[in-house]
């Protein structure tokens, strides 16, 4: 498995040089609930919300044995990152052997340095982004 980030059509790519140790999607629905007089509370089903992600894990400084990836260095990843910010554009989360492919916007990306060993830690969350299609009618 391997996790990508990338923008604009993979004008510039990611991949994650160390995997989390997990990942969850947050898949909900927007339901709503009224209080009727004749049949107390009732539940009306409403639809989908975005899709949410948030992943941990760390930017190495150096070589590990087990990175998947050396294209970057530690806080060359969090520039990259906080440019695509600044862009205001849509980034494409991909994780391979899985069915996840979806454009998304950046929630929040929490970053930093905690051991001593100038590795940047980070906390990136992640928001589905649906690309409206508006048709034109004549009238």
């Amino acid at each position: 498995m391997d996790i990508f980030l990338s923008i604009n059509n993979r004008e510039q790519v990611i991949k994650l040089p160390v995997l989390p140790s997990e990942f969850k999607i947050q898949s909900g629905m927007k339901n709503e609930s009224y209080d009727t007089i004749s049949q107390g509370e009732i539940k009306l089903i409403g639809m989908e919300s975005l899709n949410s992600i948030s992943i941990q894990s760390f930017f190495p400084d150096k070589d590990y044995y087990f990175s998947r990836d050396g294209a970057y260095k530690g806080w060359q990843y969090v520039e990259i990152i906080e440019k695509w910010k600044t862009r205001r554009v849509p980034i494409r989360l991909t994780i391979t052997e899985s069915p996840i492919n979806m454009a998304c916007t950046i929630e929040s990306f929490e970053y930093g340095m905690q051991d001593g060993t100038e590795d940047i830690y980070y906390t990136l969350s992640l928001s589905e982004f649906k690309f409206i299609n508006l048709s034109q009618s004549e009238v």
